[in-house]
Parts: C-alpha cells; structure tokens; sequence
C-alpha cells in the first residue's frame, strides 16, 4: 500500500475508494481537535497509574496514546537534528480530542476534558520545562503574539530544548524579515 492510499483509511474512506477523492478538497464533515503532548522520563507508580484510569474513565471522549521510546532512537544525539527527545525519555504521551459539532461551548468542554489529564500527569512527566512534541501544536504551552524572542522560549524551550537558539540563528539568517510566521513560530533575533 502507498502512503497516500493510507490516507483514505484516516479520513474514514472505504478501502475500495480512489486516491481521486482527496482531490475533492470537500470535506464530509467538519472536523475539530485538541492535541497535547508530554514525555515521561522514569517509571510512574502504580498510585500515580490508578489516579489517572480513574480521570479518563471520567473523561468524555478523551483519550491517551502511549508511545514507547528507546533503542536506536536513544543513540541520536539530542543536537543531531531539531527534534531532542529522543534518549532519556521512556515514551511520549499525546492526550487527544475531537468532535464534530461546532460552537463555543461546545468547544470549551472538549478542552477542559483534554487538559484534565494532562494536568493530572503534571508530577509523572518531564519539567522544568515541560517538554512537548511539536507535531501536537498546542498553544496552551505558549504563543507568539509579538514575534520576539522572549514569548518564542516560552514554547521553543518545551518542543526544542537547547536546540531552540539555533533553530532562531537559522530563521534570522534566512528569514529575516519573519514572513513565514505564525503563533507559534521560530521568532528571529530581531
């Protein structure tokens, strides 16, 4: 199977259907969703695991994705490339949300729902900082509003670690200006 015959199963296409449809650029339904991400770095103990079944058995339509680190992947060096979470960590956790119908309220309550978790993980996961995974965008970790460099470490630090400060060096050389920007980008030096 090709990748983009993969595609078809994760917006929910029958396996027979044509690539072709993803060149409709309709979607069935409107869709939303609520990422977020940590990384646990040493073994949570069983009070710690039972304290978090309970609140996703309280959650609505809330869920968990453990996903284990280790091995080869250990032996990257953390400044390799951008990405650093590699040695150290013993998985990756992603706490996710979606929904179809719209509205603020509606809205607001799948948020709280993802965030409860992710709160309740807070004394399991790595801190100061408390990294994230950037594919997860999560703006909860910090947005740029200004484009400087301060408001940039403030979520920069948590997906990048050290690995921030050179990623801004790359960004004022080739854009300086900062026309590639957006809430939470790689700010420039000035």
């Amino acid at each position: 199977m090709r990748w983009v015959e993969s595609v078809l199963f994760w917006v929910n296409y029958p396996n027979v259907s044509s690539t072709d449809v993803l060149l409709q650029r309709i979607p069935k339904s409107e869709s939303f969703l609520k990422r977020k991400s940590d990384y646990v770095q040493q073994p949570i103990p069983k009070a710690g695991l039972e304290a978090i079944w309970k609140i996703m058995m309280e959650a609505e339509n809330v869920g968990m994705n453990w996903n284990p680190y280790g091995g080869k992947m250990s032996q990257i060096l953390p400044t390799a490339t951008p990405f650093p979470h590699r040695a150290g960590n013993i998985f990756k956790i992603q706490y996710g949300s979606n929904w179809k119908t719209p509205g603020n309220e509606i809205a607001d309550n799948f948020l709280k729902w993802t965030r409860k978790p992710y709160q309740a993980m807070t004394p399991y996961v790595s801190n100061n900082p408390r990294e994230s995974f950037l594919n997860y965008r999560d703006i909860d970790i910090g947005i740029n509003l200004n484009a400087t460099l301060e408001e940039g470490k403030v979520y920069g630090s948590k997906y990048f670690r050290d690995n921030f400060d050179r990623l801004v060096d790359v960004k004022t050389r080739f854009d300086p200006d900062n026309f590639f920007t957006y809430e939470q980008s790689i700010p420039t030096r000035y």
